[in-house]
Formats: structure tokens, sequence, C-alpha cells
């Protein structure tokens, strides 16, 4: 690992305390760094340690596990693909677990158990997930191209299915699945929470079994072939590991759109292609984005609360498409 790609980290873990304490401290009661680092050593009892503790926290703690996780979906899917537009929604996982949820609003599942949102959520991008590749694989083969098409298929039928859905069901019903679906980290079960951070946390970890492997990809099939990868053997598991990694993150905090897109594609020109860096790099970035929007989300028109999933759609896009703009300005220049 370059010396470079290490001092980038450094500056992202900065970035994420930052970040942190930053959304620790604003909302409805602002508490000044100085004395959430005290709260750290006190004992429960005042009303600031339970807004700290108890509120902001968490929610933190949930931005941290998804925001990472999405980008580093994104990140392994880009290098399995060898395309920069691939994202973790891309291969309909998240409309599966999106029509999970919506039928489980529409009968009413919702008023029987609480885990029973996410647990529809998680069930519906699993068999999203098991469809993909049963189809798509043959021979001991992965078919990318046949991954990616299947994938938007599902996106598109899914949404169709939930389009449906909301114009058969009842107005409160129709509330639940439309603000699920822009996504929010307002998750109080301690429970999915810790299960959420485990497995992003886990899965990075395994991704670095593979960082050499998305370094050969970039070269193409063959040639990672020709360097000693087992390519069909590599695929298999990095699309089971985003898989599981998206699934969690749509059953937990529904859809958060374009962190899974933005992120790796502004890491990859910051700190370049080796994914022995970008992986740890992306992942950082992705928490650090995620915690930054859910503040504006639960501030800006305090003290009603915005979907998360705005506020990552309009500022990842409009980041997006400034930097493709200005990019393609300097190539023409």
């Amino acid at each position: 690992m370059k010396l470079n790609g290490i001092f980038w980290l450094m500056i992202l873990g900065t970035a994420l305390v930052i970040v942190m304490l930053f959304s620790l401290s604003v909302g409805a009661v602002r508490i000044s760094p100085q004395r959430i680092i005290a709260l750290f050593f006190q004992g429960p009892g005042s009303s600031e340690y339970s807004i700290i503790f108890d509120i902001r926290l968490p929610r933190i703690i949930l931005g941290f596990a998804i925001g990472g996780a999405l980008s580093l979906a994104g990140v392994i899917l880009q290098g399995l693909f060898r395309n920069p537009l691939v994202e973790p929604y891309t291969l309909g996982i998240s409309g599966g677990a999106a029509l999970g949820v919506s039928l489980n609003i529409v009968l009413g599942l919702a008023a029987v158990s609480r885990l029973s949102l996410p647990l529809s959520g998680f069930l519906g991008a699993a068999a999203v997930i098991g469809f993909l590749y049963l189809a798509n694989f043959r021979r001991g083969m992965v078919n990318l191209q046949g991954l990616l098409l299947n994938g938007v298929m599902i996106s598109f039928i899914a949404s169709s299915l939930v389009m449906l859905l909301l114009s058969l069901t009842s107005t409160e019903s129709l509330q639940g699945i439309i603000f699920w679906i822009m996504g929010s980290l307002g998750e109080t079960d301690g429970t999915l929470i810790k299960a959420m951070l485990a497995v992003s946390l886990a899965v990075l970890a395994l991704s670095y079994m593979f960082c050499l492997h998305l370094n050969a990809f970039a070269l193409g099939e063959e040639e990672a072939l020709h360097l000693g990868i087992p390519v069909e053997r590599t695929k298999q598991m990095l699309f089971l590991m985003t898989g599981i990694l998206v699934g969690f993150c749509v059953s937990v905090a529904g859809v958060i759109g374009f962190i899974g897109l933005v992120v790796p594609h502004f890491m990859r020109k910051v700190v370049g292609h080796d994914h022995r860096i970008l992986l740890m790099a992306s992942f950082l970035a992705g928490a650090i984005f995620l915690i930054f929007c859910d503040t504006i989300a639960r501030t800006i028109i305090a003290p009603l609360e915005l979907p998360v999933g705005v506020i990552t759609g309009i500022a990842g896009g409009s980041v997006f498409v400034y930097a493709f703009a200005r990019e393609r300005g300097q190539t023409h220049a």
C-alpha cells in the first residue's frame, strides 16, 4: 500500500470523526463537542445523555454501517463488471426488498411484529439474489452480462408491482410505503443496528481477500485467469457478498440511492484504482457522506425530518452531474 494511500485513509478517518461529532452536536438541542466527550465518561441520568446515546448515536452507527456498506458494494460491483456506472441497486436487489416491504405494509403484518418489516425486505432481496444466481450460473460459470440485464429487468418489474400496490392500497399504507422507499436511518432496534454493523464490517474484512483479484479483473477476465485468479469462483463470491450486503442495507433503512455510484467514482479519482486502498477509502467516504446527509435531513426543516434518500439523491446527483460536466469541459479544452 502506497504512502499516498495511507495518507488519504488518515484524512478520511479524521473527517469521519469530525462529521460524527458534528452530527452528535446539532439538532433541536445543541450540545457542544466538549460536553459530548464529557458525557462519554458520565453515567446515564441527564437528558443530554439520553439524546446522545438513545437518539443520535444509534443513527450515526447505522449511517456508518449502511453508508460504508453501500459504497463498498458499489466498488466491488464496478470492479467485477468493469463498469463505473454499475451500482448496488442496478441488480434489482433493492426492488425485491421494496416489493417485500410493500406487501408487508399492505397486508398489515407490521402491526404483528415490528421486526417483520426488515425481515420481509430481506426475504424480498434474498429472493432476487437467489433468482439471479440460479438464472445466470451455468456449468460452473457466471454470465455477468446476463446477470446485469436480468437485474435491470427485475428492478423494472418490482418497481411496477410496487406502483400497482400503491394505486390499490389505503392512504395510511401508501404513506408508509412511500416513506420507507425514500430511506431513513430512524431504526431504533439495537439488535438490527448491531447486526448491520457486524455484517458491513465482516464483508469489508472479507473483501480484502479479493482486493488483488479485483485489481486483476481490471485487465479483463482472460488476463486475470492467466495471472492465476480463480475467476468464476471469485465472481460467485463477490456477487453473493454484495447481494447480502445490499439486502441487509435495504431491509434495515430502505432505499438510499447514489452512495454506491457517486462515492466509489470520486474515490477512484482521489486514491486511484488499487483496491487495497480503494475498498477502505470508499467505505469511510460512504460513511461520511451518509452521516452528513442524515444530519442535514433531520435538521434542515426541524422539527420535521426529511427522508435521507432525498438528500443523498439531490446532493449525490448534483455533484456527479457537475463533476461530469466539468470533466468533459476540461477534455474538450
